[in-house]
């Protein structure tokens, strides 16, 4: 039963793995490379001169700018050699073909190759992307991209260092716009005592399974297991609400289509999570397993996915870093504490235990039932056969009298 378990669990976990991967290559090919976590903080200082209906925030912690336009004017977004880049307005979102910014801004590296048509000095060629009034973009004008951190940070990499003002050029018309903000260098948190208080914690969690699972405590850890298991799926959820809202999700339509297109299998996870640990709550049949492949599901594709916000000063989530770290060392609290307890519970219901009274094994005592009465030995096989034999000559002392 359990092996048949744990293969069918093998199977789905392959399963899923297979369509990360696999549904994870066309997203990065498309841009969607929003970041884990990083140590610059992208601001939006606003528009000058300001415009009613026109919007520009910065989302995907910074890696992008989104442009929304209901001025009811179409504006222009100027590339990096002073060409049209992008176009916004009533008739929706178009990139000029011949702006070398509409390939290197595809990626948040900006090393995608340029083709022969990507040439500044030619008239613009707008090809239609979007319907609605919203654009969003990587602008290496608002990005870091060295490897290395500033000088300014190496030298004092305790305080916030600010790495430059910038701008990025529009045009209403014949009228120039600019987008102002700012990037600073924040320093970044100590990951090691993240990982210390996670690795004590789910520890804590994986002992509980060192309890007897015919015990009354081991049956109270169960239902403990389960209310973890809830708790860190809750905390899963809510992560990855926060990664849709902070890429700039609008609306309770735009917010299901950004978790069903972003961490997909970090929001499944999670809900499984939970339904794992109402089941283990109940204390129903084969709970040790369910909490253990749920466990193990949340902290893979839910914990281990996000724990880069560890290392990392600015979090892709509407709220502080540090509610971030809260939230996901709490999802790889109860996922590998629940693997790990869930595991030992279910070696312990596959070894056979001594019971205090001394009395025989269930399994050794039906093994001494079903063995062959000749295999006995010693004294009372020795009485045994003492006791067939008289009883043989009486039987036969009892033929020979009949007439």
């Amino acid at each position: 039963m359990i092996r048949s378990l744990l293969t069918r669990a093998g199977l789905v976990a392959a399963a899923a793995l297979t369509a990360t991967v696999a549904t994870a290559a066309p997203a990065a090919a498309h841009g969607a490379d929003a970041p884990d976590g990083t140590d610059y903080r992208t601001t939006v200082t606003g528009i000058t001169p300001a415009r009613d209906g026109l919007e520009i925030r910065a989302v995907e912690a910074g890696a992008r700018l989104e442009l929304t336009n209901r001025t009811g004017r179409p504006v222009e977004v100027i590339g990096y050699s002073g060409e049209p880049y992008l176009r916004v307005g009533p008739d929706g979102v178009f990139e000029n073909v011949h702006s070398p910014a509409t390939y290197l801004n595809r990626t948040i590296n900006g090393e995608t190759r340029l083709p022969p048509e990507a040439d500044p000095a030619a008239e613009p060629s707008w090809r239609r992307v979007a319907d609605g009034p919203s654009v969003r973009w990587h602008d290496q004008r608002a990005l870091y991209r060295e490897a290395a951190p500033p000088a300014a940070a190496l030298a004092a990499p305790d305080r916030e260092h600010r790495v430059r003002d910038w701008s990025v050029p529009l045009r209403d018309g014949a009228e120039p716009m600019e987008i102002h903000g700012t990037l600073d260098w924040i320093p970044p948190p100590d990951a090691y005592t993240w990982w210390a208080v996670t690795i004590v914690g789910l520890l804590a969690v994986g002992a509980l399974g060192l309890l007897a699972p015919a015990s009354v405590p081991g049956g109270r850890a169960i239902a403990g297991l389960g209310a973890l298991l809830t708790a860190g799926g809750t905390a899963a959820v809510a992560y990855t609400v926060g990664r849709a809202l902070d890429a700039g999700t609008e609306g309770f339509g735009g917010l299901l289509l950004g978790l069903l297109t972003g961490q997909l299998w970090a929001l499944l996870t999670g809900l499984g999570a939970i339904a794992a640990g109402a089941y283990a709550l109940a204390r129903r049949p084969a709970a040790d397993f369910v909490v253990a492949l749920a466990g193990a599901c949340l902290a893979l594709f839910a914990g281990a996915a996000n724990a880069t916000v560890f290392a990392r000063a600015v979090a892709p989530a509407p709220w502080s870093a540090t509610w971030a770290r809260v939230l996901v060392a709490a999802v790889l609290i109860s996922g590998v504490g629940a693997t790990a307890a869930g595991a030992l519970r279910l070696h312990a219901a596959r070894t056979p235990t001594a019971r205090p009274d001394g009395a025989t094994d269930p399994v050794g005592a039906a093994e001494d039932a079903t063995a062959p009465e000749a295999a006995v030995t010693g004294p009372d096989a020795t009485t045994g056969r003492a006791a067939t034999g008289a009883e043989g000559q009486e039987r036969a002392a009892a033929r020979g009298s009949k007439p």
